[in-house]
Formats: structure tokens, sequence, C-alpha cells
């Protein structure tokens, strides 16, 4: 039976604990979440979709040149007007021909991009990713951030036996207006609640399994008392529901929360066990069930992270940094930007056919024999060693950094030496998720694809590198 065959989780690093918030405000309006996840300054909704992907890629018995469906959820695209997909395929190197779908404008967005892929033919892969942001003194408090990607084929360990739909008009639960950033809503508790927990219960009972043999439930979940709220009219247990339960540990994160809810219910779930996922938004409600489990990559994420200060939250996503800096800085039109992405995303280099040394970026002349040659490419390990180090200090990065530098702070650029077996590829990259002052020369680091600047109001992407340790 077609279902998920393969997945990866991803949650940033940095966290910022309940406590820290109330301490700030003097209150919080963070139910039941103890913490919740914050993108780093470099981060967003495809840097963390491309991270999860790759972990479902690399644990899937399928090449991504078969993948024949790419589709993503999130509520918080790069752009507003311009497609999310095209970025995430061109990052993970899946073909060109591929069909692609983006779900996105509510928070159920993640169970109908999975749904699409269950009717696809051949082998598709699903990412939900998400990082919504609403006002710091009210309705950012439980808002969080992660990304959780499904490979989706036939004959998969944990097969989805049923989909089923509820559809009425909600207005006023959780919207965003046109233009504007931050998530809202109408704060009409028990008309929020209710609207949420009919269409789920409708969508749940519609399904072809008995809610009451379920082992675990990720329902939808806005914060952490909300679950049980909007599965009151149903038979799950409070165990079922607690073992999809991932938002007091991550937060909100918009389209993401019930697929990262999914997979934490699924990770390790024996062959014989039920998993309903019921998702809500913008009206409808979606639900699935799963039968069995797998094994889900980087399903720790979850649970670790490192916590942060309410200040260093709010340089993090930028409340409090207005990006305006002086001087003009480097300029790379977006034709040559686009002729690089190959070498951006997946660092691929060239092999000279007469000396056989390697350069990179491969064009021009050979940097061994300096030969005009048509260079072999090929795709330098992901891992390396630093090389050099050196830490641009506070004030000191150039003008298209500066933005990242006021939100993150100091940060290490090295060389790095990237060792594959037609040679050693070099070449000088940022250093991301760590304090510059840990980082040294020998360490080793491995590649992630971030948010390197922005310039001519389009974000600009590619590979920066972060300590394995």
């Amino acid at each position: 039976m077609r279902g998920i065959a393969a997945a990866g989780a991803y949650v940033p690093r940095f966290r910022l604990s309940t406590d820290e918030l109330a301490d700030a405000w003097g209150t919080s309006h963070a139910s039941g979440i103890e913490r919740k996840a914050v993108p780093a300054a470099d981060e967003d909704a495809l840097t963390m979709a491309v991270s999860a992907a790759e972990r479902a890629l690399s644990d899937a018995d399928v090449d991504r040149d078969e993948v024949t469906l790419a589709a993503a959820a999130t509520t918080t695209p790069p752009l507003e007007e311009g497609e999310f997909v095209p970025r995430l395929v061109r990052a993970l190197d899946l073909p060109q021909s591929v069909a692609t779908a983006t779900e996105t404008g509510h928070t159920a967005a993640g169970a109908a991009a999975l749904s699409r892929a269950l009717d696809a033919d051949g082998p598709a892969l699903v990412v939900a990713a998400d990082c919504p942001e609403g006002e710091p003194a009210d309705a950012d408090h439980p808002l969080g951030a992660g990304a959780a990607a499904f490979v989706v084929s036939d004959d998969a360990a944990a097969a989805v036996g049923d989909v089923a739909w509820h559809t009425d008009e909600t207005p006023g639960v959780r919207f965003r207006e046109r233009g504007d950033g931050d998530v809202g809503g109408l704060d009409i508790t028990t008309y929020q609640r209710d609207a949420v927990r009919g269409a789920v219960t409708e969508a749940v009972s519609s399904l072809s399994v008995d809610p009451e043999e379920a082992d675990a439930a990720a329902v939808h979940q806005p914060d952490g008392r909300f679950p049980y709220r909007a599965a009151g009219d149903l038979p799950l247990s409070n165990e079922a529901v607690a073992a999809g339960t991932v938002v007091d540990r991550v937060g909100d994160a918009g389209a993401a929360t019930v697929p990262l809810g999914l997979l934490a219910a699924l990770d390790g779930a024996d062959d014989g066990e039920t998993t309903v996922a019921a998702a809500f938004g913008g009206g409808t409600a979606a639900a699935l069930a799963v039968e069995g489990g797998l094994s889900v990559a980087g399903v720790a994420d979850l649970d670790g992270g490192t916590d942060i200060d309410y200040a260093s939250y709010l340089r993090e996503r930028g409340y409090v940094v207005s990006g305006e800096v002086s001087g003009g800085g480097a300029h790379v039109s977006l034709p040559n930007w686009r002729r690089s992405l190959d070498q951006r995303y997946r660092l691929v280099a060239g092999q000279c056919p007469e000396c056989g040394g390697v350069t990179f970026p491969p064009e021009g002349a050979c940097q061994s024999c300096h030969a005009r040659v048509e260079f072999e490419p090929f795709e330098a390990s992901r891992t390396g060693t630093v090389r050099a180090l050196t830490v641009i200090g506070q004030g000191g990065a150039p003008p298209e950094f500066a933005e990242l530098q006021q939100r993150d702070g100091a940060y290490a650029v090295a060389i790095v030496a990237l060792e594959s077996k037609e040679g050693t590829v070099t070449l000088p990259a940022q250093i991301t998720d760590a304090d510059p002052e840990n980082v040294a020369v020998g360490d080793e680091v491995a590649a992630t694809v971030r948010r390197i600047y922005e310039q001519e109001g389009v974000p600009r992407y590619g590979v920066k590198f972060e300590p394995t340790e």
C-alpha cells in the first residue's frame, strides 16, 4: 500500500523557554508550551525544508532522479509572490522534469501536500516547513519553527490507509492580512475552539479506522492544550494525543506542526500500530490514518537545542533590527548568481580531462595546468576540514552581510577543504550554528543550505558550513 517510505525532521537549534518569555513580558500567551524553536538569522522556511528533505532522501531507497512530484507546504514562503518549490528542487538536485506543487496560506497545508503525493504516480517528496511571526507582545508568544519531510512511495513502511476532509467557513480563526507578515486572530476563544473541534471531529470520524483504536494522534496544536480540546469529541485517549504532540517542545510551527507530530508518533512505532493525524487551517480539516512506523532521521532535534535569552531571540528573528546599512557592498547580478547555483547548492566542481586537477568553481582555466578545457563535473564531499579561519567582528561585515550580523553577531569565515576521490576542493565559506570563538583550524564541518543575503528584494541562498560536533 502507498505511504511513507522514509522521513526526516529538522528543528532549529535555538530554543526560547516560556519562562524567559514570561519574565520579559510579565505573562505568557503560550499555553502548554515549555520551549519553542527559534530560526537563526540565516534560516527560513526554504532552508529548513532543504535540511529535512536531505535527511528523508538519504534514508530512502529511492534515487533522486526517480522522484516524480515535489510538494511543499508553508505559510511563510520567502517571497509572498513567487514559487517556493523550484528553489527546493534545485537545492536538492531533483530532476527538472519533476511535477511541483505548493500548498500555502493555511496550517493544514502539510496534510494537503501529503494527500497530493499519495495520489501521484511514482515516488514523491513532501516537505512542510514554517516559521510564522506575530506581534511580540501577544501573537508571537507560541510561534516556533520546524520542518518535516516525507518520501512517499508504494510498498512503504508506514502505509496511509485513508484520507478524509471537512470544510466549512471559519472567518477570523488564524489569518494574515495581505501584505502583512504577522499572524492574527480575533481572539474569540470559544468560537475558535468550537469551530476547530467540530471540523477535526468530522474529518477524523470520516476515516475508515476507528479513532478509539488509534495508538497515537497528531492533532491541530497551536498550543499545548489545544490538541486535547480539539479531540474532545473523539474517542482518542490522552496518551494517544500526547504521543503526537510536539508543540510543547518546538512551539507552533504553522503548517509543519502536525507533520512533525506525525513523525514523532511514527518514529519507532510497531507494524500493527495506527496513527491518526488531523490538521486544521483556513476552515479545512484534513485527517489521515497511518499503519505501522519507521525510523525518522533528525527526530532527536525535537528535544535538543541551545537555550537563548529573550534579547537574543528578538535579534535572531529581526524584531529589533532595522537592516539599514550604509555603503553599496558587492553586487552580484541575478543572472550571474543563477549561473552559479549548482556550485552554491550542490558544491559542483570540475575535474580537468588533461591533468586530472580540480577546479572550483568549474569555469575558466584549470587551476592546476591552466589549460582551457571542458571540465568533467562532480559533486564535492559535503563534509570537510577548516584550513584557515577569521572572525568578522561586530560592525566589520560587508554591507550585504550587515543585517545578518546585526541579528546574529560576529561570525566566522573559513577556508574549507573538501576531500573527494577526484581531488581536494578548497573554498571560502561562512560558518553557521556555532560560536565563532569555538571554531578552530582542523575542525570537521558539514555543508548546509542557508540564506546568504538579500539583494534587489530577492533572498539568495547557498552553502554554509556547520561544525559536526
